[in-house]
């Protein structure tokens, strides 16, 4: 195994900091209701963060391949949740991409599909559990 990460406590709470090897840093916190202050991404923020930036890697490197440079990119992640014995899970979880710049529809939908069904290892992993559906939004308008 290679990836470190490292957690530490920072305050009496719940206020954690977790860091890889070589030193970036996130605060992490737990839910107000149980003792968090909101100083921090809550842990399943953080899972939801990692599927959306994993995915953000993979369609702009394959954008860039075909010679497409985006002049902005975003993705918004919108979930459901369901109960699962104690604990709970995202049964379904919608990526909305949305870029801008002179890219050409099919090929931003195309990276965005490949990201998804072969690349993106957070989306892998997820898949198992929750149905991982995307919606392209190109420059201003809702593309399918």
């Amino acid at each position: 195994m290679n990836t470190e990460i490292n957690i530490k406590r920072l305050d009496q709470d719940f206020l954690l900091e977790a860091s890889n090897s070589i030193g970036n840093t996130i605060l992490i916190d737990a839910s107000e209701p149980i003792g968090g202050h909101h100083q921090g991404i809550r842990p399943l923020e953080l899972l939801l963060s990692s599927l959306g930036s994993c995915s953000s890697i993979d369609v702009i490197l394959i954008l860039r391949k075909q010679k497409q440079e985006c002049t902005s990119f975003a993705v918004e992640i919108q979930t459901e949740r369901i109960t699962v014995d104690q604990h709970t899970e995202f049964s379904q979880i919608l990526l909305i991409f949305k870029i801008e710049g002179p890219i050409k529809k099919s090929s931003a939908l195309k990276a965005i599909k490949l990201s998804i069904d072969k690349y993106c290892s957070v989306a892998k992993i997820l898949e198992t559990k929750s149905q991982i559906t995307t919606k392209l939004i190109l420059n201003g308008k809702e593309e399918f």
